[in-house]
């Protein structure tokens, strides 16, 4: 049995104020082991290579190796993290993805969690990296400031709250959004684990069709009705390559 592995489960959002708005839709996602990578010898995922499904490094970090870009982020944050590093994200569906947050979960030698990379992706190409030390095995929580452009309709003062339940029978990701005033938007993302095979990886395309596309129709259909409501916009200048941060 692999480390890498495949969890079903619920994205869930709610916008608070200043106008209620919420949606809930069934996804999946893979845990993959980046040490395991040039094994995984898979009729319906693709390393670096095209397939039904695929998982290319470019999508992530710099654009080049995600083991040496992790290694340098981890260093530049202080942190030592020996063991392996594992990481949680939409694959490539026919060839499409967009991935609004990719977190990969950074463990010592002796499988202690040494820390945790959330990288986020915005719609106009962008990602910014928080990285933040582990905390332990059990429930991991962590607070950072936001830097990082991610909706036309989120101001930039605000801070984000992560709570995570690190990959085992089941996996948890919950981010709450707040300002001055208290929380504007909460994020979640449940799964169960399954093992990453052949026969788990179609039916979980089979039951989820076109999903990585549809979570990019959901984030525009969800911005029409939102401007619908009202709510003021924030103009944003796109950059031209990642950015990093640490807390």
């Amino acid at each position: 049995m692999t480390a890498s592995a495949l969890y079903v489960g619920t994205v869930a959002h709610k916008r608070l104020r200043p106008k209620a708005h919420k949606l809930r839709y069934r996804v999946f996602s893979l845990l993959l082991d980046l040490d395991e990578l040039p094994g995984l010898k898979l009729r319906w995922l693709g390393v670096n290579r095209r397939g039904l499904l695929s998982f290319r490094e470019a999508d992530h970090g710099d654009g080049g190796p995600l083991r040496s870009w992790v290694a340098a982020r981890l260093a530049e944050a202080g942190i030592v993290a020996e063991g392996p590093v594992r990481l949680l994200c939409y694959p490539r569906m026919l060839g499409y993805v967009f991935n609004p947050l990719t977190v990969y979960f950074c463990h010592h030698g002796d499988g202690g969690l040494a820390a945790i990379i959330y990288e986020v992706h915005n719609t106009h190409g962008e990602r910014h990296a928080y990285v933040l030390p582990g905390g332990g095995d059990g429930m991991v929580r962590h607070s950072c400031s936001k830097t990082f452009f991610v909706s036309p309709f989120m101001p930039m003062d605000c801070v984000y709250h992560f709570t995570i339940r690190p990959p085992g029978e089941t996996v948890s990701v919950g981010i709450v959004e707040g300002d001055g005033e208290g929380t504007l938007l909460t994020a979640s993302f449940a799964g169960e684990r399954e093992e990453l095979t052949d026969a788990t990886l179609l039916r979980a395309v089979l039951a989820h069709p076109l999903m990585t596309l549809k979570v990019t129709l959901a984030i525009h259909w969800e911005a029409v009705r939102l401007l619908a409501k009202g709510l003021r916009v924030y103009r944003h200048t796109p950059k031209d390559r990642p950015t990093f941060g640490s807390a």
